[in-house]
């Protein structure tokens, strides 16, 4: 990956819908060479796809924990995914350092429904305990980039 890509990419990111004409225009290409250059980057797995990005809270999801998970024994970790992941609130989680078997963020619509999630969370056969903290406001969230 040169430094064009990462000016596609850090366009991209800027702007999914932008046509590659107008990637081309800024980063000094034509079209169709944007378009191997990101079918390049889609093969080579550095861009995995496009999305939409949604509020939650307008789709009713509002309120969003992170849950530290504690695990009975020595649970894999595909265990821990395959035991969590039926969860809907569920929309990410890790693996950890530390005390912590995993971390899962949570997002639920209110309290209450955060509550019930936790409730189901406690009841998955391995967990043992777990520690929530709620979130109060989002102050930054970035996209990931280059580390230079």
């Amino acid at each position: 990956m040169d430094a064009l890509d990462q000016r596609i990419i850090s366009h991209l990111v800027a702007d999914a819908r932008a046509s590659y004409a107008e990637i081309g225009s800024d980063v000094g290409l034509s079209a169709p060479a944007v378009k191997r250059r990101v079918d390049k980057l889609l093969d080579q797995g550095v861009l995995q796809g496009f999305t939409a990005v949604v509020d939650p809270e307008a789709l009713g999801w509002g309120t969003e924990a992170f849950v530290e998970v504690h695990c009975r024994g020595n649970v894999p970790a595909h265990r821990i995914r395959s035991g969590l992941e039926p969860l809907p609130e569920i929309v990410a989680l890790y693996t950890v350092s530390g005390q912590a078997d995993a971390i899962v963020h949570l997002r639920a619509a209110d309290i209450h429904h955060l509550e019930e999630a936790m409730e189901r969370l406690r009841e998955v056969d391995f967990v043992s305990r777990t520690v929530s903290t709620v979130v109060l406001s989002r102050l930054l969230e970035r996209q990931p980039q280059r580390a230079d």
